[in-house]
């Protein structure tokens, strides 16, 4: 069975910092270069992705995160989300609107958001 889901930056973040294969983190993201997850993600996604990964704060190399935005690009489908949603003033982080638009396009793949 494959799935789809649309990953908040966090995840990202986790699968890089871990040094356990057997994470959660880890296995989705093995999930998806074994073509069980489909991610769905938008270029305000991505661009979140990579600003966020390339703070100074985390060890990460630059090769690193360009393999994780190239994993994402190959085995994931760009969505273009502009659909406001009704309840987006009452949200308390306004930066993860984008992850919700996308999930909410793609709810007739029943996507998850991860």
């Amino acid at each position: 069975m494959r799935y789809y889901a649309v990953f908040d930056t966090n995840v990202l973040v986790s699968s890089l910092l871990t040094q356990k294969r057997d994470s959660a983190t880890a296995l989705v993201i093995d999930a998806v270069t074994d073509g069980v997850i489909t991610p769905f993600y938008s270029l305000e996604m991505m661009e979140e992705y990579e600003e966020v990964l390339q703070r100074d704060k985390f060890p990460f190399s630059r090769t690193s995160i360009r393999r994780v935005l190239d994993m994402m690009r190959q085995f994931g489908v760009m969505v273009s989300s502009g659909a406001s949603l009704p309840e987006e003033e009452d949200m308390p982080d306004k930066s993860d609107i984008v992850f919700y638009r996308v999930v909410m396009d793609k709810r007739d793949c029943d996507a998850y958001l991860i």
